[in-house]
């Protein structure tokens, strides 16, 4: 999925000798070496490998569910599934919003007849289910639920995890509904229900993959997330027996982003294992060693996946890989891995399976599973890991000030996009090295990447097959016994009740996510997350000179300052790329428009007239941007402003970028276009060239 590791064969450990010439290299500078003694092998007591997982979902429940059959044929042992943006955020897949949305970065799931057909033939009771879903984790929850029991399941036996996270969606993703509060009401009711029902449920796996991919540091990273897991755990408190919270405590468990930079990332999780156990035992005095262990799955780095030579990123994603299963102590449980070409768009089943094998010859074919932490010890090691501590600490003692995560968010997300700037600014200034992006660009053309068929294409019919089928369902169902669950459903939501119990019951009676969604919303109202793009321009202008001084000139000619509208518009909630651009504008000089995600295109047609902009520039990396762009670009001309230049980003494939071309879009950029100084004086000189008329 758009959604979104491992170098050269010399670290891998296929070898003893392997293994010791690295940790030999990480130790020259202490002049500490390992004794010659080989760690005592353990056969008998070999580890299990971690749970083999590939992210996955598309066009629709049938679909998705031949991807997962097989998938598992071929060898994953647990299901991680991808939702389409409409099933994330509440909306049916008819809804204005979902318009061009539907299927694209995951599957629709509309009601129990998507679910039912999702898992055919899969065993559910059997299964290890991971579900990435958050404003709507107690809904899925529920049709899964519902599900299950139809296959004749065991309720109590059903072993998974929701992601269920509401906190980092307000701050790097945005697929959020409500407003804070209730969001983490709902987070610990599931909690709370899963204590009960579902003992062997995950019931929140606390994200911090998505805040990286924001920008995050390390520290950022350990600190935001683990201020996430306090803020549920202290609501968590009043809403399970005290004899049962430690159990609770030890269900709670963490979904984490690895990076190419090896050595900081696997002292990064070695940093976390510590840090949690030190809040576990002292924040909420668990006395259990077990119910202290700090359990992740993770996803390589999909922003580090690159467009140009992308089979490049098969090494970035094993080096990626390395990080989160050589330190025993601090190994993955679960472990999912992107495909080479995600930053091209969708993967085909064989990239899939390619990544699959990735994981398959590590924890079979080589001796890793057979040892003890090969890290313990280490000085080099321990000095990244007490840094990377300190700082986690200190910004946590920052966010307990202020009130705890959710009194932080405003805090949290400008320290984000300010963090991504600066990641940024390195790249472009080639201060950091990006392999085939800002050195050694030449290369010889990709034979993986030539011809047609080197991603897999959406089928273009699925959204009004499931539209379809969605209204065959509204037809057939009981709309009596429907309209009566979601009035106890409002209830449940007003009173303070468990939200689950009505929520499970309405996946029964046949209610569709839309309106689960929309009670939520009529009972807790809707949301705007900030978009941590203050008015305010930075202080870094460093290599601006040039820039500013354009934009100056053509503010003068023009009468007043270069108006720069950035949009989302659609579900997609990955603003990364939007922020950036709206920051970078602004900091050249531009007078900027940005207010964040979720927008249909009539909203932004209408700010841009309200504004009076001379340039619209839209971001979306869910794939919808074809019929999104295309009812904008006529919305445009509907209203008299055809002349104002509209620029587009996203992970757009050459051939859509034609089309884009073609209906009137000026410049079209991808995620090769990293040098924001460059689209910033494109911008200057289509405003410049499109004749507008000075005030």
């Amino acid at each position: 999925m758009l959604k979104y590791s491992k170098a050269h064969r010399r670290i891998l450990p296929q070898c003893r000798n392997s293994v010791y010439y690295l940790l030999a290299q990480i130790n020259h500078s202490t002049k500490h070496s390992y004794p010659p003694t080989e760690p005592a092998m353990t056969e008998t007591h070999k580890d299990k490998p971690w749970l083999f997982r590939t992210y996955a979902g598309h066009s629709t429940a049938k679909a998705s569910n031949a991807l997962y059959r097989n998938n598992l044929s071929k060898g994953q042992t647990g299901l991680s599934v991808a939702f389409d943006l409409p099933t994330q955020t509440g909306y049916d897949s008819d809804h204005i919003l979902a318009r061009g949305e539907v299927g694209k970065v995951g599957v629709p799931v509309a009601h129990l007849g998507d679910m039912r057909a999702l898992f055919d033939d899969i065993p559910l009771e059997k299964m290890n289910t991971s579900m990435t879903i958050n404003a709507t984790a107690p809904w899925l929850l529920s049709l899964y639920i519902a599900a299950a029991e139809e296959q004749g399941a065991d309720i109590g036996a059903l072993n998974g995890t929701v992601q269920n996270d509401i906190i980092k969606e307000y701050l790097s993703r945005g697929t959020y509904v409500c407003p804070p509060a209730p969001s983490l009401r709902m987070i610990t009711d599931v909690a709370a229900y899963t204590r009960e029902h579902l003992p062997k449920w995950n019931p929140m796996n606390i994200c911090s993959y998505h805040l990286q991919e924001a920008g995050a540091t390390p520290e950022e990273e350990l600190a935001f997330a683990l201020a996430t897991a306090t803020a549920v755990l202290d609501d968590l408190k009043g809403k399970v027996p005290a004899k049962n919270f430690p159990e609770m405590v030890g269900r709670i468990s963490f979904f984490v982003n690895a990076g190419i930079r090896f050595v900081t990332e696997l002292c990064k999780m070695r940093a976390f294992v510590d840090l949690w156990d030190e809040i576990c035992r002292d924040r909420y005095g668990v006395e259990d060693a077990k119910y202290r262990r700090f359990r992740y799955g993770v996803q390589v780095n999909s922003l580090g996946l690159t467009e140009q030579q992308p089979e490049n990123n098969v090494y970035r994603i094993l080096i990626e890989m390395l990080a989160v299963t050589l330190s025993k102590n601090a190994r993955a449980r679960a472990v999912q891995l992107p495909a080479w070409n995600e930053a091209l768009g969708l993967p085909r089943p064989w990239d899939q399976q390619w990544s699959l094998r990735m994981q398959q010859i590590l924890a079979y074919e080589t001796d890793l599973l057979e040892y003890d932490d090969l890290f313990d010890g280490n000085p080099a090691i321990d000095r990244k890991v007490e840094a990377l501590k300190k700082g986690a600490r200190e910004e946590l003692a920052t966010i307990d000030g202020m009130g705890g995560a959710v009194a932080a968010i405003e805090y949290m997300k400008s320290r984000l996009v300010e963090s991504n700037a600066r990641r940024i600014g390195k790249i472009e200034t080639r201060e950091t090295t990006v392999v085939g992006v800002n050195r050694w660009m030449e290369a010889a053309e990709s034979p993986l990447t030539s011809g047609d068929g080197s991603i897999m294409v959406a089928d273009k019919d699925a959204e009004q097959d499931q539209i379809d089928r969605l209204t065959a369902w509204r037809a057939a169902r009981d709309n009596a016994a429907v309209a009566s669950a979601l009035h106890s459903l409002r209830a449940a939501a007003k009173s303070g009740a468990n939200i689950m119990p009505a929520s499970i019951a309405a996946a029964k009676a046949g209610a569709t996510t839309g309106e689960w969604g929309n009670v939520v919303r009529e009972v807790f109202g809707q949301y705007r997350a900030p978009t941590g793009v203050s008015k305010n321009p930075s202080n870094r202008t460093e290599g601006l000179d040039e820039i500013r001084a354009e934009v100056s000139a053509l503010a003068a000619r023009l009468g007043r300052p270069l108006k720069f509208l950035v949009g989302k518009p659609g579900l997609d909630g990955h603003s990364n790329g939007a922020e950036q651009i709206a920051a970078r504008a602004r900091d050249c000089g531009m007078d900027i428009t940005y207010d964040g995600i979720r927008l249909t295109p009539e909203e932004i047609v209408n700010a841009a007239k309200k504004d009076r902009a001379h340039v619209v520039g839209l971001s979306i990396l869910s794939g919808s941007h074809i019929p999104l762009i295309a009812e904008l670009m006529e919305r445009m001309r509907d209203a008299g402003m055809g002349e104002i230049p509209v620029v587009v980003g996203g992970i757009i494939p050459e051939d859509d970028a034609t089309r884009l071309r073609a209906m009137g879009v000026a410049r079209v950029y991808t995620p090769k276009d990293f040098e924001l100084n460059r689209i910033m004086h494109d911008i200057v000189a289509l405003v410049d060239s499109a004749g507008i008329a000075a005030e």
